[in-house]
């Protein structure tokens, strides 16, 4: 299994080492935006390469994780569990598809 608390750390590194922003995170949050553009974009187009721009998009994860103190491995194993337990009801989209509605409740307001 991949440490993503030791990936969180060797991409700060780099970061670091290249002379990278590590401090404005509002550009952090658009970088990582453009990337999922771009991977949005060529998967569109039927192009290689989604998901080189999915590693990309999860560097700038992984950076902003490690700027921000927050431990990405403990959320996403945290929220996965939550999602696991959530309930939804279905309903239609307009154009006949699936919607999934989350149903708040106690536990999970």
């Amino acid at each position: 299994m991949i440490d993503l608390k030791q990936l969180q750390k060797e991409v700060m590194q780099n970061k670091i080492e290249k002379g990278f922003n590590t401090k404005n995170v509002a550009l952090e949050f658009c970088r990582a935006h453009e990337e999922l553009s771009e991977a949005f974009s060529k998967h569109n187009k039927n192009q290689e390469g989604v998901a080189e721009e999915f590693a990309d998009v999860m560097i700038f994860i992984l950076g902003m994780c490690e700027s921000m103190g927050f431990d990405l491995e403990k959320e996403l194993v945290r929220k996965i569990e939550i999602n696991k337990n959530r309930k939804y009801k279905v309903s239609k989209s307009p154009e006949g598809e699936d919607v999934f509605i989350r149903i708040k409740t106690d536990e999970d307001p």
